[in-house]
């Protein structure tokens, strides 16, 4: 109780959608707690409680301290006869006004909560590790529900089954060779772990092309990894060429084609080889964008030359799938990185998807919060307009049509897919997961859905410590009219980084990539689209570490410009998917709402650490209790009545296979407590703003590359396959290329103000 300066105010009165309920204010460690009792008993002609009234019971309002996002004292004097007040936003999109008469109390009130919520230090002193369940709870334990190899033997790789062309690597047990990776690494057969050695040293921090999915009737597959790191000077790995090419290759037939395969062994689950057996997936009517990328990605392949008739599915079309912006991708080249030179992987065709980093993403969920800001003191509905221009549905929208490409080049298209961004943990994990819910069934279930999490965010490596900020920062809390932690106005909330030079910070920061003698890296960010300058040379380019050690002696701060609510777009892109096919999820909306509230809740030890090395490193298995936990406990809660498990691809609205449906993403109102007429009304009909299509056709694509040819105007120049680029001269021509500084070149109708600024983002 150090840090309490004060435990209980009596008195209190609590604001909420312009309700006001007065009771008592308790601040414990864990949890911030409102007594009130609603409505009053009624009383007897003497005053006295009849016999026969029942007690009313006090009603709670439990506030975990982790889940504060902002929280702001307005200090009145006495003399002003105005109570002072504190104001919360909290990440569940709670928004409260406590309002005290006394403005000592109120201090006193917002010290503590500062205190216990950024003054923690450490990720072990939250209330995961100090939370005992009751039962039922107390008898699930969720830690056991994932299985690295049970999943790999559900999607047919195991040592004793039938060989798929692939192995799983333990090259990676103690996490040495990859820190931020799992530790089974699934990998193609023809690869040795001596290959995989050295082709790690060529993506950054090591994480290179490894299996997320196999598609149990085709064999195609979904790899994810990290950017290559290409430079100034295109380098290149034979060693990563020969294992993208070996990935690609698993499913080739003699004549090409990727053949259904026998339904490997699995549980009783439903999965994409439930079903009548590997029958024809039909093809869907695709929107006029999807068609359009279908046959830019066709056009862009060297398999069809006009030798075959097209056969639908016949052709593989292998897909290098970079979710980034074309112009973020290729300025990364100034620090070492950058994206893969298509001469060096002929057998491939590369698109870039054009979605935003974590900072755009942090600014855009901001702005949405200034539409909904006043909901603690009025009932009025949010600002349409400011929701509109914040972007955040233009965000789910391009991340479920990169999904939907995906998913229809694998399940359709029998070709095979790596996804990469920059580190492969935020934009990666979000494409990986959703393009995996569009394949397969078992993944919409409850089991298979954890499995998902469990498999692609938790093992794979997402940085949830990072984005979620769980030890708060002094920049979230203020005292209107003084001066705290920098911005009084909005803290926490202006991400900008001001007007500048993207081309020259570029050049600027490429220094440290020529300078080998330079070891220094304090004054660069380790985040996902910022820059990290690497020397292919040095032993930090062969081992890069984790960002968080996660040592027990360690203290942790949050830096908030690394946060970002990069696993809430993905729940909200589930959500999505869950209502345009609510019949084919086992679960239900409030599961995902409640599985947001819990990641920011900091009650279980799921989500505290950035991997799965920092997990084992902490004993969080043993010193927590799982999420899991919970929802398994409850799982009545959490099922969907409209669920169907009936998988029959001959059947429309039972296939295998669900896809995004274009133009349809709505406002998640249950999760901003708001009605569905409040947040979404006459729903517009989202359009992309961006893409190559011809005719006013628009599409996600913002760049398709082979080695021969590449489609759209913000696609950088190659340099010549037989030679190096010549350095930042090369590279000061190829942003020029990009049309950035000009009234030409642009993409999508972007003027050259809207790309540099995206690649100033790009380059915090």
């Amino acid at each position: 109780m150090e840090r309490t300066r004060i435990a209980k105010v009596e008195d209190v009165k609590l604001i909420r959608r312009g309700e006001q309920l007065e009771g008592t204010l308790h601040l414990t460690p864990h949890h911030l707690i409102f007594c009130h009792t609603l409505g009053t008993t009624l009383e007897g002609e003497s005053g006295s409680v009849p016999e026969n009234q029942p007690k009313v019971r006090p009603k709670e309002l439990w506030i975990t301290y982790p889940i504060i996002q902002i929280c702001t004292l307005r200090p009145s004097p006495l003399a002003s006869h105005l109570p002072s007040s504190i104001r919360l936003r909290c990440r569940d999109f709670t928004f409260v006004c406590f309002c005290f008469s006394d403005e000592k109390k109120a201090r006193d009130v917002y010290d503590s909560i500062k205190a216990w919520t950024c003054k923690l230090g450490r990720i072990e002193k939250l209330y995961a590790f100090s939370y005992q369940p009751q039962r039922p709870e107390k008898d699930v334990n969720g830690w056991n529900i994932y299985d690295a190899r049970k999943e790999w033997r559900r999607q047919g790789i195991s040592d004793k089954s039938v060989d798929k062309g692939w192995r799983i690597s333990t090259i990676n047990t103690d996490y040495g060779f990859s820190p931020t990776y799992p530790a089974l690494l699934p990998v193609p057969t023809t690869i040795s772990d001596n290959t995989l050695n050295y082709a790690g040293r060529y993506r950054s921090r090591v994480r290179l092309p490894i299996l997320t999915y196999l598609h149990p009737v085709n064999n195609c597959s979904i790899t994810r990894s990290s950017q290559p790191l290409v430079g100034v000077r295109q380098n290149r790995s034979i060693q990563d060429e020969k294992l993208l090419l070996a990935i690609f290759s698993t499913s080739h037939s003699n004549d090409g084609l990727a053949e259904p395969s026998s339904t490997p062994p699995g549980s009783h689950s439903p999965r994409s080889s439930d079903g009548d057996g590997p029958s024809m997936t039909p093809e869907p009517s695709f929107t006029d964008a999807e068609a359009l990328e279908d046959e830019m990605i066709a056009r862009g392949g060297h398999e069809d030359k006009g030798e075959k008739p097209h056969i639908y599915g016949a052709q593989q079309h292998n897909l290098i799938v970079d979710a980034r912006p074309t112009v973020n991708a290729y300025a990364m080249q100034a620090v070492g990185l950058g994206s893969e030179n298509m001469d060096n992987y002929r057998f491939a065709t590369k698109v870039y998807l054009g979605i935003d980093n974590i900072h755009v993403m942090r600014d855009s969920l901001n702005k949405v919060i200034d539409g909904l800001k006043e909901s603690d003191l009025t009932p009025l509905a949010p600002n349409r307009d400011i929701l509109a221009k914040s972007g955040w549905i233009k965000h789910i929208a391009n991340m479920l049509d990169g999904a939907g490409l995906i998913a229809r080049q694998v399940g359709l298209q029998h070709s095979h897919v790596l996804i990469h961004c920059s580190d492969g943990w935020d934009r990666t994990s979000q494409l990986s997961a959703l393009s995996q819910l569009c394949l397969d069934p078992y993944y919409r279930t409850l089991e298979g859905f954890i499995v998902l999490v469990e498999k692609d965010w938790l093992s794979f490596g997402h940085m949830f410590a990072h984005r979620s900020g769980f030890l708060s920062s002094e920049k979230w809390f203020s005292i209107e009219n003084e001066r705290i932690g920098g911005d009084s106005v909005r803290p926490g909330f202006s991400t900008d980084s001001g007007p500048g030079h993207a081309l020259e910070n570029a050049l600027l920061s490429a220094k440290g990539f020529f300078n080998k003698n330079n070891k220094s890296r304090d004054s660069l960010v380790d985040s996902d689209g910022e820059m990290q300058p690497v020397d292919m040379d040095s032993p930090s380019a062969k081992r890069l570490s984790s960002p968080n050690k996660g040592g027990s002696g360690e203290k942790h701060i949050t830096k908030v410009k690394e946060t970002s609510p990069v696993f809430h777009q993905f729940l909200d892109a589930t959500y999505q998917l869950l209502y345009q096919h609510p019949t084919r999820f086992e679960f239900n909306e409030r599961f995902l709402r409640r599985l947001l509230y819990h990641l920011y809740s900091c009650q279980y030890g799921t989500f505290l650490y950035n991997n799965e090395k920092d997990r084992k490193e902490s004993h969080v298995a043993e010193k927590t209790r799982s999420v899991w936990d919970y929802f398994l406990s409850r799982k009545e809660q959490f099922l969907n009545d409209q669920y169907d498990a009936t998988i029959d691809d001959n059947e429309r609205g039972h296939e295998r296979l669900i896809f995004p449906k274009n133009g349809e993403v709505r406002w998640w109102n249950e999760l901003f407590g708001r009605t569905d007429a409040e947040m979404n009304g006459r729903t517009a009909v989202y359009t992309h703003a961006q893409g190559l299509g011809e005719n006013g056709s628009t599409t996600i694509l913002t760049g398709v590359e082979t080695a021969e040819d590449a489609v759209g105007p913000a696609v950088a120049p190659t340099s010549p396959p037989n030679g190096f680029a010549v350095g930042i001269p090369t590279l000061a021509a190829g942003v020029a290329a990009l049309g950035i500084g000009k009234g030409k070149g642009t993409r999508g109708g972007k003027s050259p103000s809207s790309l540099r600024e995206e690649m100033e983002v790009e380059m915090q």
